[in-house]
């Protein structure tokens, strides 16, 4: 590994995987804060609503509020970080995201979960932009694609981590000691930074107002946006792995279910076949591509839902291998999430492309710039969506009758069925899947209408 320095310089015309020692610093920083985050993230809706009081509707528009604003800010911060520095832009990120955590964890009221929540997003939001530009000063142009191959392979490595660590904590300890374990993370990160970044040059080149006036021109281009809402119904229905599932696993399989470790079979999925699908699919056109994955998608929310068919067919157990055996709720949510982390492969080594062919000629950069607009979209209406979709269909048991509760409680004990509140519990991911088949069908309706406006794929 080449001694620390400020920017990457090579002339050797061989490729190679050795890069300046703040690059490896930075993924290792990265690790940690996605390690903290997914953690917090996959119990959030949770322990918002069992700790901290939310009710299910209450902690939908929360989770929207954060995760919205979390996809939002991040062009803003970096402009403010490449102002101040690198180095010291990330130490406030950590200091903020350690104090949010810790929070979080220590004072379930209302008012302070929101508090802490806004701590996280806002050093989330500096986190993103800081960490991938260091990759980018790290690197030159050759190097660049394996430089973010590192980077992207760290991020889901502490995705991953994050998550498995996040059920036992649950179980043996209890919602709070996720957060503490993120704000743990944190700190580790913050003490990292502070003993191992070196600061890379950095030259400001956007003003926050330059910034918003993009962004506002953005939004005003028509058929870019259009674009954005299309796409952004995958994500909403990929994002209720953190809005819905959580919940609803817990309240239909019981405080056993490991909703933490079912998340973390997008990722697999991911990581296993997102090479030779985007092999498969190098000639096939981007618009294609994103349709197959929005078809997918959508089929992915209807096999979660058909999880309490399985249940009256096959009881509450089913033997997978051996000794070893699945709820059929759990099965069905299994295979619904393995399906969405395979329709992902087709949409992001497609979406890009596609979506910067819908940028004015000249200004793709400033427009791709504004793609995360989809999170945006997708996370703020998908856990408003949530909150609401979870009280009608598959309701919090604090709210039942004390009948239904001990009905529910006996039912998860394996003695007898399911109150009716949670009949039609499935429903909701009917929902999810008519805002994918719309999304289809915009998506069909949008080629049609810009045919003869978009260049063809090369």
């Amino acid at each position: 590994m080449p001694a620390m320095n400020d920017s990457f310089v090579r002339s050797e015309s061989a490729l190679s995987w050795r890069f300046p020692a703040t690059f490896w610093y930075a993924n290792i920083a990265e690790l940690f804060e996605r390690a903290a985050f997914y953690g917090m993230f996959i119990a959030m809706a949770v322990y918002l609503t069992n700790v901290v009081g939310f009710t299910d509707v209450g902690a939908g528009y929360v989770g929207a509020y954060f995760t919205a604003v979390l996809y939002l800010l991040p062009p803003f911060m970096g402009a403010i970080a490449d102002r101040i520095g690198f180095r010291f832009s990330l130490l406030l990120a950590f200091a903020l995201l350690t104090m949010g955590y810790a929070l979080l964890g220590a004072v379930p009221t209302k008012t302070a979960a929101v508090t802490a929540l806004t701590l996280v997003l806002l050093g989330g939001a500096i986190v993103k932009p800081v960490i991938t530009g260091t990759v980018v000063k790290c690197s030159d142009e050759a190097h660049r694609a394996r430089a973010f191959s590192i980077f992207y392979w760290t991020v889901n490595i502490g995705a991953f981590s994050g998550k498995t660590v996040a059920a036992p904590l649950r179980e043996h300890l209890g919602l709070q000691y996720i957060n503490y374990y993120a704000a743990l993370m944190a700190f580790i990160a913050f003490v990292w930074v502070a003993l191992f970044y070196r600061e890379v040059k950095s030259e400001a080149t956007k003003s926050a107002k330059a910034i918003l006036s993009g962004l506002i021109e953005v939004v005003g281009n028509f058929r870019f946006m259009a674009l954005i809402l299309i796409v952004a119904g995958f994500w909403l229905i990929q994002g209720q792995m953190y809005a819905s599932m959580p919940k609803y696993v817990l309240r239909l399989v019981g405080e056993g279910a490991k909703p933490e470790w079912l998340a973390n079979v997008n990722p697999f999925v991911v990581v296993l076949c997102v090479i030779p699908v985007t092999h498969m699919i190098r000639a096939v056109r981007p618009e294609n591509a994103i349709g197959i994955a929005l078809f997918l998608v959508t089929c992915s929310a209807l096999v979660m839902s058909v999880g309490l068919y399985f249940q009256k067919t096959m009881g509450g157990s089913v033997s997978i291998v051996g000794n070893f055996a699945m709820h059929p709720v759990t099965i069905a949510l299994v295979m619904g999430i393995a399906l969405q982390g395979f329709a992902e492969c087709f949409l992001s080594p497609k979406f890009l492309e596609y979506a910067s062919r819908q940028a004015p000629p000249g200004e793709e950069g400033v427009y791709m710039g504004y793609q995360h607009l989809t999170n945006f979209f997708a996370w703020g209406i998908g856990f408003a969506m949530s909150g609401h979709l979870l009280d009608r269909y598959c309701p919090d048991p604090k709210t039942l009758s004390p009948e239904a509760h001990a009905q529910w409680t006996q039912a998860l004990a394996g003695a007898g069925s399911m109150p009716v509140e949670y009949a039609h519990a499935h429903y909701l991911w009917y929902v999810y899947a008519g805002v994918g088949a719309l999304a289809v069908l915009a998506l069909c309706v949008f080629r049609w209408s810009t045919r003869d406006r978009v260049p063809a794929a090369a």
